[in-house]
């Protein structure tokens, strides 16, 4: 968002990143500009920022990259160490340009304080959470629908009205394994969740039962789809890549598309034809967990990159991972560049080379170009890339083989 400066001289700034391209992500355009930080927010967007020789503030040469607000990943698991998905979020952020990650359903009711006090106030990136309609959330596998005792919606009630300053949603897995023969019961109480407490479910699908048209009547406007570029048995395009009926009832309904991508859900075939079609993804996300970070996800830029491939403008993609989100989960600070707002933002070089870039079925795209973070920042304070990511869990090493072809079975989450 262009903006003029504050009242604030060259001699107060923290930080000018000169030399840069900022991406507008509420206009999804581009424009050469300075960007000057000050006590951990943006107080000027110029097209020169001039400061004193020498220097009193902190210089970023940001010349030949994009300077973008910080990415919003509205669909991860960062709940490390108390479940079988976490991973952690601030090593991974400081080199990808993550500064809010949206966790998707890793806490349930049982879980969730421990989430909230040994991760989301620990952690330097900001961390909102979707509450997972099992008070067990995620700290297994799958199968956290089974039991019907824990699939408690008061307990959950209870849970969001004491921590609505992070819990931003509700999510439920609707796939074969995480129902295990238990119907629609999750779907029923993830929707008596959200009307009681007026936040958007996130309905994760896969491989059927339930099925799309089972899952539709429940999913009301400002809800969200999540994995909506799969490949699996709830896929929205058919064999001759065109949109499934059930695709323009959930847009009828005003139900935000997330892209999810995951180890399992997206698939290149479906991608291309929606894009094709003019069907993009409401919002690009990565479903990063202890698998596919190590899959075929990798980050969140890497599957930016994916979005440029297939010819999306890089403001556009940008937008959908930023701006978008932001306004889904009411953090409107949040997702822009503009006076007065945080200072949280990341720069991209745009790399040229030769990319291998997989689905979840391993299909292959090669792209002469990715998205390459320099630089993290959250609240005016440069993340270091300094911090080690903790080594993979047995559970991991022991899956990993498995889990990566997930063109037969549906592991993601």
């Amino acid at each position: 968002m262009v903006s003029h400066s504050e009242i604030t001289t060259a001699a107060d700034y923290d930080i000018v990143i000169q030399h840069g391209t900022v991406i507008d992500s509420v206009r999804e355009v581009e424009f050469k500009a300075d960007v000057a930080v000050k006590g951990g927010k943006v107080v000027a967007i110029e097209p020169q920022i001039d400061v004193p020789s020498p220097a009193t503030c902190q210089i970023i040469d940001a010349s030949g990259q994009y300077v973008c607000p910080g990415l919003i990943d509205m669909h991860t698991h960062v709940y490390w160490g108390s479940t079988y998905w976490g991973i952690e979020a601030d090593p991974i952020g400081a080199h990808t340009g993550v500064t809010t990650w949206v966790d998707a359903g890793s806490a349930g009711a049982y879980t969730f304080p421990g989430f909230r006090r040994y991760v989301m106030e620990r952690s330097k990136v900001r961390i909102f959470s979707l509450l997972h309609i099992s008070a067990l959330g995620l700290t297994g596998r799958t199968y956290e629908l089974t039991h019907d005792e824990m699939v408690d919606v008061d307990m959950a009630v209870a849970t969001i009205e004491a921590n609505r300053d992070r819990i931003k949603g509700i999510k439920v897995r609707m796939d074969r394994d995480a129902t295990n023969k238990t119907g629609l019961r999750g779907m029923q109480r993830a929707r008596q969740l959200g009307d009681r407490t007026g936040l958007p479910v996130m309905v994760h699908v896969g491989l059927a039962p339930p099925s799309m048209s089972d899952l539709l009547p429940y999913l009301k406007q400002g809800d969200i789809l999540t994995h909506c570029c799969t490949g699996l048995s709830n896929r929205l395009v058919d064999s001759q890549g065109q949109l499934l009926p059930v695709y323009h009832a959930l847009k009828e309904k005003g139900v935000v598309l997330d892209l999810g991508h995951g180890s399992g859900s997206f698939n290149f075939t479906s991608a291309e034809a929606m894009a094709k079609l003019s069907a993009l993804p409401d919002v690009l996300s990565s479903d990063l967990h202890q698998i596919s970070r190590s899959v075929n996800v990798f980050d969140l830029p890497t599957t930016l990159s994916k979005y440029l491939l297939m010819g999306v403008p890089l403001a556009t993609v940008i937008a959908k991972a930023t701006y978008r989100p932001a306004q889904i989960i009411n953090e409107p600070e949040l997702g822009v560049l503009k006076v007065g707002g945080p200072a949280d933002i990341a720069c991209f070089r745009l790399a040229q080379g030769s990319y291998s870039f997989k689905d979840a079925t391993n299909q292959e795209r090669v792209a002469d170009k990715m998205l390459v973070n320099t630089l993290t920042m959250v609240n005016g304070q440069v993340l270091s890339t300094s911090q080690q990511e903790s080594a993979p869990h047995p559970w991991v090493i022991r899956d990993l083989a498995t889990v990566a072809a997930l063109d037969e079975k549906e592991e993601c989450c």
